[in-house]
């Protein structure tokens, strides 16, 4: 990949990538290992305004059916009402609210993650990681970037009690992602 020195040369629509892309998460299980999952199925989009990098907006949604922790049981089990309850809360969603240039490679979005129906703002801290232009001629941006949410701040408040003391599943949860986007004609 190569890094844009000229941001304004990325101003454009992008659609991410779903086949290049990873949306995941990282949980702690029985308070001494961790479990990692990801969305198979989303699709999002990403406006940049490479001139006035504090107008870029980004929007995504995450198909809840689509959960992949390489264990169907327990993939199963986050899809009820005791985690992510996907009957009543097929989706869930990010949608910027602001966008921030830390430095040259570094950004901040600041946006509503919506999950089982709350809403809060976070801030994601985003490393631009180059540009390039693929075998097909489509131009690509990549973007990586994690925060860490209280899944019970979501109302994801199922948890068990171990036997040697702490619980089943940590309530903080790391978010991950690893954005492959393609721009617009």
């Amino acid at each position: 990949m190569t890094t844009a020195t000229n941001l304004s040369e990325l101003t454009g629509d992008y659609v991410i990538d779903g086949s290049h892309s990873r949306i995941g998460f990282v949980a702690r299980h029985a308070m001494v290992t961790k479990v990692r999952g990801a969305f198979n199925e989303f699709d999002g989009k990403i406006s940049i305004d490479g001139d006035k990098p504090e107008n870029t907006t980004a929007q995504v949604t995450l198909k809840v059916a689509s959960i992949d922790t390489r264990n169907a049981q327990r993939d199963g089990h986050l899809t009820t009402n005791d985690f992510l309850d996907v009957e009543n809360h097929p989706e869930i969603t990010f949608v910027s609210t602001s966008a921030k240039q830390v430095d040259e490679d570094n950004f901040e979005i600041t946006g509503d993650l919506t999950i089982k129906g709350i809403t809060r703002s976070i801030t994601i801290p985003f490393a631009f990681e180059g540009v390039a232009v693929d075998p097909y001629g489509q131009t690509r941006v990549g973007f990586e970037g994690s925060h860490t949410i209280n899944r019970k701040d979501y109302g994801v408040t199922w948890n068990a009690a171990l036997e040697t003391g702490g619980v089943l599943v940590s309530e903080k949860v790391v978010l991950e992602f690893e954005i492959s986007a393609v721009k617009q004609a």
